[in-house]
């Protein structure tokens, strides 16, 4: 009987330690994957803009340019809103503003309005701004949807307008009948 009794606590003991052992490695498991998990705080736009640049790919005017000229296959995105859109845009833009991309991208109903496919993950797509700085950050946000060739044109617009004055186009019939469209996505 004392043989059993004593057998018991071992057991019990050993169990103990064992479930004890178990839940501190859970523990540290999970304060690994919390910490790898924690977003950068940033100060500045500029801050989160230069550290998304790091993971993203520009191209210039020019190389955008010979892409247009030689037909490549690209889908290039304005993420300006409607109104700046509608003011210039480069030929064969489509119109995803910045706070809708993300709700649009992956939505047929979207593509079937512009007359497009939606497109591949792996399509080669060109994103740009004003200048430069939100199509960074909605490169950033493609490639985190799963879209591998990603690109933003580097100075935007801008940049665009003071290279070639005379390759754009504009919606004069939608100039200053803007009604703000969606905004959001929520």
């Amino acid at each position: 009987m004392l043989f059993t009794v004593l057998h018991y606590k071992l057991f019990k003991i050993k169990t103990m330690n064992n479930i004890f052992l178990k839940t501190i490695c859970v523990f540290c498991l999970l304060a690994i994957f919390v910490s790898c998990k924690q977003q950068a705080n940033y100060n500045t736009v500029d801050e989160m803009v230069a550290e998304a640049q790091l993971t993203t790919h520009g191209i210039s005017a020019d190389e955008l340019d010979k892409k247009i000229d030689n037909g490549d296959m690209i889908l290039l995105i304005d993420v300006r809103e409607p109104n700046e859109y509608n003011a210039g845009y480069i030929p064969g833009a489509v119109n995803m503003a910045r706070g809708i991309l993300e709700f649009n991208i992956n939505k047929d109903k979207f593509w079937e309005e512009a007359m497009l496919y939606m497109p591949e993950k792996d399509e080669e797509i060109i994103l740009y701004c004003r200048k430069g700085k939100r199509s960074i950050l909605a490169a950033q946000t493609l490639q985190q949807l799963g879209f591998t060739n990603v690109k933003y044109l580097m100075d935007g617009w801008k940049k665009w307008e003071m290279t070639f004055p005379e390759k754009f186009e504009k919606n004069l019939d939608q100039l200053g009948h803007d009604d703000g469209g969606e905004v959001g996505g929520c």
